[in-house]
């Protein structure tokens, strides 16, 4: 079978449902899912699906693949991408299998795969693909079941986090999957919930649910200056993402969240590695090692770090896209209702959580930004960035995942995603004019490369 290459992405399959993502196309991996898992000796599937209008037609093809190919299925439901990791510890199925767009626009769909404990990323990804092109023989013979997981991922949470205190929160859920698990959790933790947007609808009538655009943020924003809530907490459509703001309207970005963590993580933890990705603050490093911890800059993509969190032992790790995974007390995945809970955990011991919030180090700096082109053109674009040898007046220049140029007073990124056609930007500056700095050289650099395409700053 022919299947589109740019669906296997970097650490997880992506693509427009119903066209490049059909349901022929997915039941085909799944048969190839399937045949690795045997191959692996963890056979049996934990499958969720999040609340995308494709997801049910896709999760059935799926399915179907996974039977087709002698392997067996643990259907979950409308659950949020971490119950179904969760799902593959808790039943002891090891493999698991999230269809989910994530954060992407409501006609994109996917699938974030786990095999014997381990999440499938590059070569493995592009292993299904050569299996699915050469032709996978069928055994069948694969059993379906039901299970509710759901009541156990709660009272597994509320086990392990304790609040000092009672919080007031609102939850801002995007009309994602978050919705189905949300409001419910909080309040069991002790919270005074104010929901936003519960309702799962895969059209995202009201904002789109990714919480790492600030404009996405508008409607928490207004909720906490008008509301009784004293914090806001905002998750991506599949739940695994985290955004969090304060009572006054800041917005504390996750490579400042992930201070918060690493602080009581290494508390714990004396002398232990935290991890973050290449757009993370400068800021970071040096507060990691001020409380006692070493610090790692690595890829992006929440496979590429769960895999090196798995190799390093590491207790924290943490993208500035939103995807935080504690290993202490946790099972190493990205999970952001769990990160919630241990935030007000943190939160809950302060008199003023707000401050503590809004006076982590900061420094001027704009949000992910991106170059919107064409499918393959950000790749291409990008090979010959690394080519240029460029930014030759930074201090130290890190090519592990695009190209991240660091100065005394900032830093500049320039990455292609691995889930849509753009390449990322961010930008960070002691001062707003060193961040004017580094913007205008990344400029310089980036638009000879495709003029017509404008740049987002």
């Amino acid at each position: 079978m022919k299947v589109p290459a740019e669906i296997f992405r970097a650490y997880d399959i992506r693509g427009i449902a119903g066209k490049v993502l059909s349901a022929a196309v997915v039941r085909a991996i799944g048969c190839a899912l399937g045949a690795l898992a045997r191959e692996r000796g963890a056979p049996t599937f934990a499958v969720g699906r999040d609340g995308r209008l494709s997801s049910p037609v896709l999760c059935a093809a799926l399915m179907e693949g996974l039977n087709a190919a002698g392997a067996d299925v643990i259907d979950l439901g409308i659950v949020p991408t971490p119950v179904t990791y969760f799902a593959a510890h808790h039943l002891a199925c090891h493999s698991a299998v999230m269809v989910t767009g994530s954060h992407n626009p409501g006609e994109y769909n996917g699938l974030k795969m786990v095999i014997a404990g381990d999440t499938l990323t590059g070569e493995d990804i592009q292993g299904l693909r050569r299996r699915v092109e050469s032709g996978i023989s069928e055994s069948g013979g694969g059993k379906r079941t039901q299970e509710n997981v759901l009541d156990a991922y709660v009272e597994r949470i509320i086990g392990d986090v304790k609040l000092a205190r009672p919080f007031k929160v609102a939850l801002d859920c995007g009309n994602g999957v978050a919705g189905v698990i949300a409001p419910r959790l909080f309040r069991r933790l002790g919270c005074e919930v104010t929901e936003l947007f519960s309702t799962v609808d895969g059209a995202f009538p009201n904002h789109h649910p990714d919480p790492s655009k600030p404009e996405n943020l508008a409607s928490l924003i207004e909720e906490l200056k008008t509301g009784p809530a004293e914090l806001g907490l905002a998750f991506d459509g599949d739940g695994d993402r985290l955004g969090v703001v304060t009572k006054s309207g800041h917005i504390i970005f996750p490579d400042r969240q992930l201070m918060l963590y690493a602080k009581d993580v290494l508390a714990r933890n004396p002398g232990a590695e935290i991890i973050y990705d290449v757009k993370c603050t400068r800021l970071l490093a040096p507060w990691i090692e001020q409380h006692g911890g070493r610090a790692l800059v690595w890829k992006t993509g929440h496979s590429l770090v769960k895999a090196k969190l798995k190799e390093t032992g590491a207790p924290l790790a943490g993208e500035m896209s939103g995807h935080i995974f504690f290993k202490e007390r946790w099972y190493g995945f990205d999970d952001a209702l769990y990160c919630g809970a241990r935030l007000l955990e943190i939160l809950a011991k302060e008199n003023d959580p707000n401050q503590v919030l809004e006076r982590l180090p900061d420094a001027p700096c704009t949000p992910e930004l991106n170059w919107q082109l064409a499918e393959g053109e950000p790749q291409a674009i990008m090979g010959k960035l690394q080519g240029l040898k460029a930014f030759a007046d930074a201090s130290r220049v890190l090519t592990i995942d695009g190209v991240r140029a660091e100065y005394e007073d900032g830093f500049g990124l320039a990455r292609a995603s691995n889930t849509s056609p753009v390449i990322v930007l961010r930008f960070e500056g002691n001062t707003a004019l060193a961040l004017a700095r580094i913007q205008e050289v990344f400029r310089k650099t980036l638009q000879p490369l495709k003029p017509e395409a404008q740049l987002p700053f």
